[in-house]
């Protein structure tokens, strides 16, 4: 079980991670991609519960082992990606942030946003940019941008894979 845990947590992390960073270096990245990716890279969640319920409980699994399964494989996954994310942060000199800060200015300004409602504005980017270089704010905030996915993936799946028939063993 520890195996499945580990293999299909580091897969998705892996996946996850790797997509997002492309979208940013593609200029490709939205809220909505963000979310798409993860959600397909956490679906590995399913893959690993099934795969430990049909090989090691002959097809039977119940819904809260299953759920701490999946949810396992959620932290597991969610450690990986904080982990690379902070790897991609050092290899780019924790640009990221002010890229980002800059992206949303541009944004307001053309959105036709001036004077003290533009100025709240930055004032609140500088805050955000002055959080997020603390690490104990950081680290913290990059695991809750993917585990809530995938508790609800976690979840999904240990209600669907507690019916026996769903997704049954081939055999």
């Amino acid at each position: 079980m520890t195996r499945i845990i580990l293999t299909y947590g580091l897969i998705s992390g892996l996946v996850v991670i790797l997509g997002s960073i492309g979208a940013i270096v593609l200029h490709a990245s939205s809220l909505w991609l963000g979310y798409l990716i993860m959600l397909v890279a956490l679906s590995s969640i399913l893959v690993g519960v099934r795969q430990h319920r049909d090989g090691a409980l002959g097809g039977v699994i119940g819904f809260w082992r299953a759920l701490g399964m999946g949810l396992a494989i959620a932290v597991v996954a969610s450690l990986v990606y904080v982990a690379i994310w902070e790897v991609y942060l050092a290899a780019t000199q924790y640009d990221f942030m002010d890229k980002y800060v800059a992206g949303i200015l541009r944004a307001k300004r053309a959105a036709g946003v001036s004077g003290a409602a533009y100025a709240k504005v930055v004032a609140e980017m500088e805050t955000m940019k002055a959080q997020y270089a603390n690490p104990l704010y950081r680290l913290p905030m990059t695991f809750l941008e993917i585990f809530p996915v995938g508790l609800l993936v976690a979840l999904v799946s240990a209600a669907l894979l507690r019916n026996p028939r769903f997704l049954p063993a081939r055999g």
